[in-house]
């Protein structure tokens, strides 16, 4: 407060002492008026005083403007008013054009008032509560005083949002405001939300952002819309750029498919916009954002794939080889298509099988070649031209073969009529235009990365430099213009056009040596003492000579490691000559190229550097500097190491496949004692399974033969019951011829009765008696338990041989790692005299010796196991045995079951006949007595000896 009273009291063009009055009075009204008119009129005459006396009502009437907003909510219009006069306090919009230090003195006011305004954070809170008002007046004021907030102070306004409960989620609405004043100023509103803000944006995107921005920009038109859709573009690269979150959501949410239609541009590409020039511009740099090499890998891949699945990448290779396309949308194409092909070999396919539509139809690669090497061409094209390329070439083996070979002597056109890429990059090499000597330099170099194949093919290509003299290798020309003293970026280009070809190539560096010439030349460029400009170019030509000596397999005696260390000493000294190649890793240049894969430089002049080519230089500076100290015994120490080391190491490589075998073995023994473990788990559940169940049918049959005892026992009870029965009378006549019928019948029953008892006489005799039973029974369970025990015998002696079997397992584990630890011990002792030759040699005998003893205990281990697979089909045949038994015995059982069934229920029959018999003669007679007809005694002494019959016949059942 302090402060802005200084600013007040040090501005020259202050108020008068009226207006001062004025916004004091109006101030003490907005406190003290109990009329919501009173308080309305006094805030409207504030906001119009708001702009031209800024400080004065910033200082005092803000706390008051607060205390509106926070008690008069109900009335939407002095909201408004209230929070356009804040608006015109914090934000630094002035029409009118004013100098300097007024415009600082401006943004130091707004940032002082954003200050006092966010102390409270409760302000912030209820701006956000406001924004939630449908009523414009307030809406829309709202929006624009949180805009200039954020951009005052954006970190802090930031935070306090994002405590906010649902503060992220209420600006999230107005993009759905069918107003789009309201629209348009949320998403400026959320611009500045999102800036450097991760977790914000995280937020802002999973609350459907993405679905409305691309909604909107579809609506406005896409890239022929206006400023909205500039608006959101920007807002969108807010959310993805170097945010993978956020990058991964838009990718899975199938967002990459919805922005194919902002490239189909049409045929006719006259008259662009300059609004549509910024909108293509924006799209395409939203699209680089998603493939940015400095992305991680994965979800670079991913994307790439994606693009080219929905025909995105088709797309702007359309736009690529359009006509009339302005030159910096080509420019920022070239660049969007470069890194979405590059690296994903799909891409690249697809990318060489582009052709430009051209009569007759040549390759894209080869149109773009012709503007990279075409010195008329815009700079920034030709640099995008060779990013293209390189990109196209990233971790491209296929694609860099087909480069190399163009230039073979097998594949070129002797016709002329086609040019191919590599006489383009051939032309560009040897051109006077050093731009493109150095372009076609590093191009090249590029299809040689990490591929020796093609290190190798590029030295059989020949040059015919002029009528009449001999054809000349492409690696003596290069060295050759080197010698020329050309300009120093066409030397740079060559110098690491040559470096990238030799490395890991000892082929080519044999080639390079056996030109007496080339040696003395790169000695004579680093021992002179040239001024700055040429320092970049003699630390070059160290680190091609270094290359010549660490990759050099000595098959030139003139130009072995040794010789040329030797010459290196005597011509330049060791530690000049590492002073020179430290010179590269040094210039301003090199870190600035080592920063990002895309060359962008500012003009030619910085053109000096390739960022693959830092990258081999970081590499290989180190090695040749140990490789230039070493001595010559040194040297050899190291190879007579390396020949040791590649002796010992086949000694132990075969060791350890030994071992790796025995291992296979132990492995397949361990199955094999788990699944035996396993059987003999299985069998003894199946011999208690079958001991129980023996028991069962123990059970079962003693329980038949007590229910068939009680069962005859119910029949005798039930044909005493039967007598009592009577009948109704008839007459004395029907009733003799009755009986005389039943006498004829009874006597039928009789000799049925007879024959069925003597069946049953016989079934008696075929079964055996109780006693009988129950000793087989008894005598069948003692032979089940001597079998059931000696299975659990049997079972109890496998187990113990298997506990055996695992302790020797355990006692092969531990030698076998006693073994690895010393063939490990073995493989690391490098033997440096004859005695620890010698301890080597028994160090190895010992170990066959101990291989041998293991081969021997693991056939014991095999013939182990077959003798207790053999005990296994033992046991399982006495387990079919007993089964067998107990299936018999069930069989006997179910038979006499169903025999004494049947004759259980015959015997019934015949007594229930016998019964009604019985019943029906002794009531005749009752009645003939009773009617007084004589009954005759033979009769009685009949019928009583039938009941003594019948008696018998009772007792014999119940027996």
């Amino acid at each position: 407060m302090n402060f802005l009273r200084g600013v007040m009291g040090g501005q020259s063009a202050g108020p008068q002492h009226t207006e001062a009055e004025t916004i004091q009075k109006l101030c003490d009204r907005v406190a003290s008026s109990t009329l919501l008119d009173d308080r309305r009129n006094a805030v409207r005459a504030l906001k119009s005083l708001s702009k031209k006396y800024r400080l004065e009502v910033g200082i005092q009437a803000m706390e008051h403007l607060i205390h509106v907003l926070q008690t008069d909510r109900s009335d939407s219009e002095i909201i408004g008013y209230a929070l356009d006069t804040l608006y015109n306090i914090i934000s630094n919009d002035e029409e009118e054009e004013v100098e300097e230090n007024s415009t600082r003195q401006s943004e130091d006011l707004g940032s002082q008032f954003t200050e006092i305004f966010i102390k409270q954070q409760e302000n912030v809170t209820l701006l956000l509560s406001l924004l939630e008002e449908f009523d414009f007046h307030v809406r829309w004021p709202g929006v624009k005083l949180l805009t200039s907030l954020l951009k005052q102070l954006g970190p802090q306004v930031q935070q306090i949002i994002l405590v906010s409960p649902m503060g992220v989620s209420r600006l999230m609405d107005l993009l759905a405001d069918s107003r789009e004043v309201i629209r348009n100023d949320g998403v400026l509103l959320l611009q500045a939300l999102t800036r450097n803000n991760g977790a914000i944006q995280k937020i802002v995107a999973f609350e459907n952002a993405f679905e409305r921005l691309l909604d909107i920009i579809t609506e406005e038109g896409n890239s022929d819309g206006g400023i909205v859709v500039e608006d959101c573009l920007i807002l969108l690269q807010n959310l993805l750029k170097n945010n993978n979150s956020n990058q991964n959501f838009f990718k899975e949410g199938s967002y990459i498919q919805r922005m194919k239609p902002w490239f189909e541009v049409g045929d006719e590409n006259s008259g662009w916009s300059a609004q549509k020039v910024t909108n293509l511009h924006l799209m395409l740099q939203l699209v680089r954002v998603l493939v940015s090499p400095n992305n991680p890998p994965g979800a670079t891949s991913s994307c790439q794939k994606a693009m080219f699945q929905c025909g995105l990448l088709q797309q702007l290779c359309t736009i690529l080889m359009a006509t009339g396309v302005p030159a910096d949308i080509l420019t920022e194409t070239i660049n969007t298509v470069s890194e979405v092909i590059r690296g994903c070999q799909v891409n690249q396919d697809y990318f060489a099988s582009v052709n430009a539509p051209s009569n007759p139809p040549r390759p894209a690669i080869v149109v773009l070649l012709m503007s990279m090497v075409n010195e008329r061409q815009p700079f920034v094209l030709r640099c995008a031209v060779l990013y293209c390329f390189q990109c196209f070439l990233y971790k491209n083996q296929k694609g860099q073969g087909e480069i190399v070979s163009t230039l073979l002597p097998s594949t070129i056109d002797a016709t002329g009529i086609s040019v191919s890429a590599g006489q383009l990059l051939c032309g560009g090499l040897f051109s006077t235009d050093s731009l493109s000597n150095w372009c076609a330099a590093v191009a090249l170099a590029h299809a040689l990365q990490e591929n020796a194949t093609q290190k190798e093919q590029l030295l059989r290509v020949q040059l015919a430099t002029s009528i009449g003299n001999p054809p000349v290798s492409l690696l003596q020309q290069c060295t050759n213009i080197l010698s020329q003293g050309s300009k120093i970026q066409t030397r740079v280009g060559l110098l690491m056009l040559l470096c990238t070809w030799l490395s890991n190539c000892p082929i080519a560096v044999t080639h390079f040596l056996h030109n007496s010439a080339n040696v003395p030349f790169l000695t004579g460029q680093i021992a002179e003492n040239l001024g700055e400009e040429e320092q970049l170019v003699q630390g070059l030509c160290a680190l091609l000579l270094g290359i010549s000596i660490y990759f050099n397999d000595n098959s030139l005696e003139s130009y072995t490691k040794e010789k040329l260390k030797q010459l290196i000493e005597k011509r330049i000294g060791k530690e000049n000559f590492i002073e020179k190649l430290g010179f590269i890793s040094k210039h301003e240049f090199y870190s600035r190229a080592s920063q990002k894969p895309q060359p962008n430089f500012p003009s030619p002049e910085y053109m000096i550097f390739d960022h693959e080519f830092t990258k081999l230089v970081k590499e290989l500076e180190g090695v040749i500097t140990k490789a230039i100290h070493k001595s010559s015994e040194e040297d050899k120490k190291e190879e007579e190491v390396k020949k040791t080391l590649e002796q010992h190491d086949s000694i132990v490589t075969h060791y350890k496949n030994m071992i790796r075998e025995q291992d296979l073995q132990l492995e397949e023994l361990k199955q094999q004692i788990s699944t035996l473990k396993c059987q003999n788990e299985q069998l003894q559940t199946a011999v208690t399974q079958q001991v129980s169940q023996i028991q069962q049918h123990k059970d079962q049959y003693n329980l038949l033969k007590v229910q068939l005892g009680k069962d005859s026992q119910s029949q005798g009870s039930y044909h005493d019951g039967a007598q009592m029965n009577g009948i109704q009378p008839e007459e004395i006549g029907r009733l003799r011829e009755e009986i005389e019928e039943l006498k004829s019948n009874q006597e039928l029953l009789q000799s049925q009765l007879a024959e069925k008892d003597s069946l049953i006489e016989n079934l008696k005799a075929s079964q055996p008696s109780p006693g009988t039973n129950e000793e087989s029974s008894a005598t069948d369970s003692a032979r089940d338990s001597e079998q059931i025990a000696d299975l659990k015998q049997e079972l109890a002696t496998l187990q113990s041989q298997l506990n055996s079997q695992s302790i020797e397992i355990t006692k092969l584990q531990t030698e076998k790692q006693e073994l690895l630890q010393k063939t490990e011990a073995f493989a690391k002792s490098v033997p440096e005299s004859e005695e620890s030759e010698t301890v080597t040699a028994t160090k190895a005998t010992d170990v066959e010796g101990r291989l041998s003893a293991l081969l021997q205990e693991t056939k014991e281990l095999k013939n182990e196991i077959k003798a207790l697979s053999e005990e296994r089909t033992a046991i399982k045949e006495q387990l079919d045995t007993s089964n067998s038994t107990i299936a018999i015995l069930q069989n006997e059982k179910n038979k006499l079951e169903v025999d004494i069934t049947d004759s259980k229920k015959e015997q019934d029959d015949l007594l229930v006949l016998l019964a009604d018999q019985d019943q029906k003669i002794f009531s005749l007679k009752n009645k003939l007595k009773e009617l007084g007809h004589p009954v005759e005694e033979e009769d009685e002494l009949e019928s009583g000896d039938q009941d003594d019959e019948d008696d018998e016949d009772e007792d014999d059942g119940k027996e």
